[in-house]
């Protein structure tokens, strides 16, 4: 059975995944950011949670995270945002279910009580940001030809164009963006692969969802 993917749909899954994230960590609070949280969300847009932790429990309440987000779904895929990968007081996680559509990644920002009204805390840090080997620049890639699906499906052509030229650039590949954007798709998610082949499963449902949404642009 296909998961249920209306707009309510997504409402009540954001809401399970905030109740999991409280129930994980005592004294936390968990709270929708971006579109869902300003109400202003369309078809495309993904789940963003602002995660509030005492200081204290920052380094366990990251490390019940996941567990707690697969009793709501099963997940696929964590990814952490480089910039703040050795941050001491907040993460970005990029979490992506199974079994969901591939608009709903969860844009997990944990930060500590006592960041927690500092929007830029740790933005531009050396020392936050993750060595190389410590994140997957072919993930990070695949992420940028999903990100152009949602873009070209918005009317968004230049930032679908600089999404795919930098999802390029970042796994090296002498390659950019033409307009055709299903055959763009494909190709980044193909390279991505040829540098990761472990994301052979999430590649194809990338390009496949491009064909479908995209077909005719």
């Amino acid at each position: 059975m296909a998961f249920p993917s209306s707009a309510t749909d997504r409402a009540a899954f954001a809401e399970r995944i905030r109740g999991a994230l409280e129930g994980c960590c005592p004294d936390s609070r968990a709270e929708l950011a971006g579109s869902l949280g300003a109400g202003t969300a369309d078809a495309f847009s993904d789940l963003d949670i602002l995660w509030v932790v005492p200081d204290g429990r920052f380094p366990d309440c990251l490390e019940q995270a996941v567990a707690a987000l697969a009793a709501v779904q099963p997940v696929g895929s964590v990814r952490h945002d480089p910039d703040f990968h050795r941050s001491d007081r907040r993460r970005l996680l990029f979490v992506r279910f199974t079994g969901v559509p591939l608009f709903w990644r969860l844009d997990l920002d944990v930060r500590t009580a006592s960041v927690a009204g500092d929007p830029y805390y740790d933005t531009g840090n050396p020392a936050a940001r993750a060595r190389e080997g410590e994140w997957s620049r072919p993930a990070s890639a695949l992420a940028n030809a999903l990100g152009a699906v949602k873009a070209v499906a918005r009317g968004r052509d230049a930032a679908a164009r600089g999404l795919l030229d930098r999802g390029f650039a970042r796994i090296g590949e002498p390659d950019r963006a033409t307009g055709a954007w299903v055959a763009d798709v494909d190709r980044l998610a193909r390279a991505a692969v040829r540098h990761e082949p472990d994301l052979a499963d999430l590649a194809a449902q990338i390009t496949a969802l491009a064909a479908r949404q995209l077909d005719g642009t």
